[in-house]
């Protein structure tokens, strides 16, 4: 089978040999030089380096028409390319997500009314341009501008009130330069939700669910993207939680592949938040696996492939498995100094520790790959509540500067 894969999420993340038979199919790598860099030397398989300067759907169709080459298959488990991996199918004629249903996983706004439509519960929403062009709004109290389509958190916005928000947009200063500018295409307006954050990841097969870890986060992905250090512990998956996950997949009609789908414990019960069709991020996969024996990437390109996926449902170890980050993004330095880590390092409920060296330069993005914050772990307790508490006392006492 001729494989092409659009490689943007560092090679160790997903290690594709582990679900892909590089001898058995011929592989191409497509990426720019920066990504195509991290794929281990002796593996087999192609490399084509594209120039990164148009989008990837563009410069993948022009390299495969320049080549004259045919695919079987065009893979993407990057949350940034999903669309475009859908956009080269259709172009090609090639089996796989289309771009309709890769929107259904990529549009915050359209997945929020597919899912409220099946009588699920959304927080109310609508997107920017009508949000301006109308005074009737369902909710009152704080208001979230965020992107349709982003991820990790990336210009995502709480404002106090509706009037404040409605103040910024009126002197062009909610500080998104685009918004700014006038260009409300692409963002939502939505209801703040209060309660602890949830996270569920696992895997559908041909619209069966075979696999479902949930977690709760230690902090949250907004509060990490303005500075502050966040955490997820495993809890225990009650048939509540996993029917309500089932009902949001069958919803979305997302029938195969890996999924991480978010939600709001509130007062009232669980809210959608948002789903996507891919792991999650950070130390997601890892936790999973030490949990489970299931290395999701593996068992995703598998179910692609049409190969056959050896998953026990729901087979999960008596502990609970954690992670956590510290950000450096924010810092605006090229480098950092971590202080009061050393009593945590050995600690009996650490399983893996990542610190950066002080030499080791920060980037300059928002990130969640553990080797590229200044802090990252993941722990293991029979215990969630001690897992969690463990995190809060060593957000509370390491200090990044």
């Amino acid at each position: 089978m001729n494989i092409l894969i659009l490689h943007r999420i560092p090679y160790h993340k997903i290690d594709y040999h582990r679900g892909i038979d590089h001898d058995a199919h011929h592989v191409v790598y497509l990426g720019t030089e920066a990504a195509l860099s991290n794929i281990p030397a002796a593996l087999r398989c192609e490399k084509w380096q594209r120039p990164g300067v148009d989008k990837t759907d563009v410069e993948a169709i022009n390299v495969i028409t320049e080549r004259g080459a045919s695919f079987d298959i065009v893979l993407s488990l990057s949350e940034y390319e999903l669309m475009s991996a859908a956009i080269v199918r259709e172009h090609f004629g090639i089996q796989g997500a289309n771009i309709a249903q890769i929107e259904r996983v990529r549009n915050k706004l359209l997945m929020k009314q597919i899912v409220d439509a099946a009588g699920i519960a959304v927080p109310h929403n609508l997107c920017l341009s009508d949000f301006a062009m109308t005074d009737q709004v369902k909710w009152s109290g704080k208001t979230v501008l965020k992107p349709v389509d982003g991820a990790s958190s990336e210009n995502v916005l709480v404002f106090d009130s509706i009037a404040q928000l409605r103040d910024a947009l009126a002197k062009r200063n909610v500080g998104i330069a685009l918004v700014d500018g006038g260009d409300y295409q692409g963002y939502e307006v939505e209801q703040f939700v209060s309660g602890d954050i949830l996270h569920f990841d696992g895997l559908m097969l041909n619209g069966e669910l075979k696999l479902v870890v949930t977690s709760k986060y230690v902090g949250n992905c907004l509060d990490f993207a303005k500075g502050q250090p966040l955490g997820s512990v495993q809890i225990d998956t009650s048939d509540e939680l996993r029917d309500w996950s089932l009902a949001v997949l069958r919803a979305i009609e997302l029938n195969t592949g890996s999924f991480h789908l978010e939600a709001i414990l509130s007062d009232n019960g669980l809210v959608f938040l948002e789903i996507a069709n891919r792991v999650g991020g950070a130390e997601v996969v890892a936790s999973v696996e030490l949990a489970t024996g299931v290395h999701l990437p593996s068992a995703e390109l598998k179910a692609y492939l049409g190969d056959a996926v050896d998953v026990v449902a729901d087979a999960q170890s008596a502990k609970k498995f954690g992670w956590f980050v510290f950000p450096g993004h924010h810092l605006g330095q090229p480098y950092c100094v971590v202080k009061n880590s050393d009593r945590f390092k050995q600690h009996e409920l650490v399983v893996r520790w990542n610190e950066l060296a002080v030499d080791q330069p920060l980037t300059k993005h928002i990130t969640y790959q553990s080797v590229e914050v200044p802090v990252a772990g993941i722990v293991s307790s029979a215990c969630s509540t001690q897992l969690a508490n463990f995190m809060r006392d060593v957000f509370a006492t390491i200090e990044v500067h």
